[in-house]
């Protein structure tokens, strides 16, 4: 999936993107309480999650909830 959201979040620059790796880096994905459930995307402000989309989206599925965050 990360081809297709990179292509989506690359449109805006207001986004930042960090994207862990599950394998490698296992105390990020501990502290967002991520579990064994990939992919999986959460969108933060102030770093407050306000956000958290699970599972494989499509590009329009996911233009619409950046659509709908900004």
């Amino acid at each position: 999936m990360r081809p297709r959201w990179k292509e989506v979040f690359d449109k805006y620059n207001d986004l930042e993107v960090i994207d862990y790796d599950y394998d490698m880096d296992s105390e990020a994905v501990e502290s967002y309480q991520i579990g064994k459930i990939i992919p999986v995307l959460i969108f933060m402000d102030n770093d407050k999650e306000i956000l958290r989309v699970i599972g494989e989206k499509s590009k329009k599925e996911l233009e619409e909830v950046v659509g709908e965050l900004l």
